[in-house]
């Protein structure tokens, strides 16, 4: 394991840190991009929370009105699943770039595509209208949205953790996830204001208007975007690399790095954040996407229940998220992440009977739970420790493409897979063992990976 090439080039990396932080222009600079890196995640967030209650609540009416409810369900969450399977793509694509050419053009790039995308998904015509063609082009969009979004999670998370003073990097880190948590809540308001609206008029254009009002946001994050400077890490990555060839030129020789090491040695904290991401990602969406529409559509509760469950959820984020991140800063980033993926087996199976209740009071404070642990506090830890796995190198490119595989493999077919597993048993236990298979995979992953805490971002080489 090498995670440090000395102690003096690290002590003199933070401190010309903790320098640039010291200076008003430095701290405005922080400031510029812990919003924008906010904002941004909230947009994304946002478009996928939007997505999710909508196809759990809406989308089968509109879109697959003539498959029965459950096969409605499995549909919606099927588009969904598109979106994802963009995901790796935008990663290698945009990782690549952000790599070379700077972390603040692909996120302009990307909070552009993602706001365009879901604007375009509020006016589709209904299957009433097109037929065949309204599911076609919700696919088309998802593909697009899942482009941008596949590039901008990783690149939010990799500028805030590039800025953040070292002791402080999972707290600071966490805005990301508090992002992410102010989607989701900005979302579920908007749903609970458009669902007091009559049937008629909510399949009819109502459902359009979260959809449509998403470009206010995107229009503003990329207005900040735009005046955002760039990492101090690759900023001092890029002038190393320009030394290196001009030395090389001098020399007459061309700049080559070559990596000796096997591939396993290679790829293994690539691998570890696969694993990683599968133990938070599956459950989340499991959380907040399958288990709306479980209570929504087969349950036949109220639809103001689950949406009111997730709002609560979010406001309690703006606690647990940041909470989450300063125990990764005070006793590390591999026990708490531990700690949240045993929180999670155990859950599993008691939700589910307790869901089975059918009792609102029951019903919300156990999909809040779920949520907290899932969606909010161990996606408080990964922030960080996802930043601090790899080295600067290819840290944007590895780290996107490693959260996205593991998004695909977990978080985007989730609740198409729990939607199937149900159709088929007729029951809700094999959706619970999912449930508890994918956060046992991410507490096998804490056993591989190693503790990152406090660890110099300027290194070239991996953690592991």
């Amino acid at each position: 394991m090498n995670t440090q090439l000395s102690s003096a080039p690290q002590a003199e990396d933070q401190q010309a840190a903790q320098e640039r932080l010291s200076t008003p222009e430095g701290r405005r600079e922080f400031r510029r991009a812990a919003f924008s890196c906010w904002l941004g995640t909230t947009m994304e967030y946002a478009d996928f929370a939007l997505y999710g209650l909508a196809a759990g609540i809406i989308f089968g009416d509109v879109f697959f009105p003539e498959a029965t409810p459950v096969m409605a369900l499995l549909s919606s969450f099927a588009a969904w699943s598109v979106g994802f399977i963009a995901r790796p793509i935008g990663a290698l694509l945009f990782g690549w770039i952000g790599d070379r050419h700077g972390r603040k053009l692909v996120m302009v790039i990307t909070i552009g595509l993602m706001g365009l995308s879901t604007m375009l998904i509020g006016v589709i015509p209904g299957y009433a209208q097109i037929g065949v063609w309204a599911p076609t082009c919700l696919v088309l969009l998802r593909f697009s949205q899942g482009l941008g979004a596949g590039a901008e999670l990783s690149g939010g998370t990799v500028m805030l953790g590039e800025y953040a003073p070292v002791k402080r990097r999972g707290l600071v880190s966490s805005i990301i996830a508090l992002g992410s948590n102010s989607g989701t809540l900005l979302a579920s308001l908007i749903w609970l204001l458009v669902l007091q609206m009559d049937r008629e008029t909510l399949l009819s254009w109502g459902w359009r208007i979260p959809f449509l009002c998403s470009v206010l946001i995107a229009a503003v994050a990329l207005f900040i975007r735009r005046h955002m400077r760039e990492t101090p890490v690759f900023e001092r990555q890029k002038a190393l690399l320009q030394a290196e060839r001009e030395a090389a030129l001098r020399q007459g020789q061309e700049l080559q790095r070559r990596d000796t090491r096997s591939f396993w040695r290679r790829t293994r904290a690539f691998w570890t954040m696969v694993g990683l991401r599968i133990g938070e990602n599956g459950p989340s969406y499991l959380a907040q996407g399958f288990i709306i529409g479980y209570v929504a559509k087969v349950l036949t509760i109220d639809k103001s229940v689950p949406t009111a469950a997730v709002l609560i959820a979010s406001i309690l984020g703006f606690a647990i998220i940041p909470l989450a991140g300063w125990l990764s800063d005070r006793f590390g980033r591999r026990i708490t992440y531990r700690v949240f993926c045993l929180l999670l087996i155990l859950y599993a199976f008691p939700a589910f009977m307790l869901l089975d209740s059918r009792e609102p009071w029951i019903v919300i404070p156990t999909i809040v739970t779920g949520m907290g642990l899932a969606s909010l506090g161990i996606f408080g830890v990964q922030a960080a420790w996802g930043v601090e796995l790899f080295g600067v190198t290819n840290r944007y490119t590895k780290m996107a493409f490693a959260k996205e595989l593991g998004s695909i493999l977990s978080g985007g077919t989730a609740p198409m897979v729990a939607t199937a597993l149900l159709s088929f048993s007729g029951h809700w236990w094999p959706v619970a063992a999912y449930f508890s298979l994918m956060a046992g995979v991410g507490l096998i992953a804490t056993f591989f990976a190693p503790e990152t805490r406090g660890r110099d971002l300027n290194l070239p080489e991996d953690a592991i």
